[in-house]
């Protein structure tokens, strides 16, 4: 998801980046063998910076193993970092609902219940768009989703090796 977000809103592609920095003190790659017998290396903790070639800068930390919230944070490069914004998920709204969730659908996975609203949401967009073709408005298209995938397949072999050395 973060790199949808990079690619549909910062511009981010495999062509504009500059630069890739692993935060080595934040992140973990880890080698384990599967149930196969076969090793498989994976990021269970992950955060980077993209410098791209027109000068745009984020950051993306990542947690897999940390629970179900989730935190934004847009900061200003220009200003010392300062915060300019902060998204929870899920917010004090959301966490209220969780109980009536999961008395109304017992059973369902954790993140089914605080991802509820966004869900929503997202199926009323694209069911509208395949009725009256309006435009899912803040849904990634096909070629966000290409883009977030050359974009994924890009950074992975850099940032292993970064965090592998």
């Amino acid at each position: 998801h973060e790199l949808a977000l990079l690619v549909k809103f910062y511009g981010a592609s495999v062509d504009n980046i500059a630069e890739v920095i692993a935060d080595t003190e934040y992140s973990s790659c880890q080698t384990l063998k599967g149930p196969s017998g076969n090793s498989f290396t994976d990021f269970d903790k992950l955060k980077f910076t993209i410098k791209t070639k027109d000068g745009k800068e984020a950051t993306v930390a990542a947690d897999r193993c940390g629970g179900d919230d989730s935190v934004g944070i847009v900061t200003s490069a220009s200003d010392n970092n300062n915060e300019l914004f902060r998204y929870s998920m899920p917010d004090e709204e959301d966490l209220a609902a969780i109980p009536m969730l999961e008395k109304k659908n017992p059973g369902a996975m954790p993140y089914f219940y605080v991802q509820d609203p966004d869900y929503w949401t997202l199926k009323e967009r694209v069911a509208k768009n395949c009725l009256d073709g309006t435009e899912a408005d803040g849904v990634a298209s096909i070629d966000v989703a290409v883009d977030t995938l050359k974009l994924a397949e890009y950074l992975t072999p850099i940032l292993t090796k970064q965090l592998l050395r």
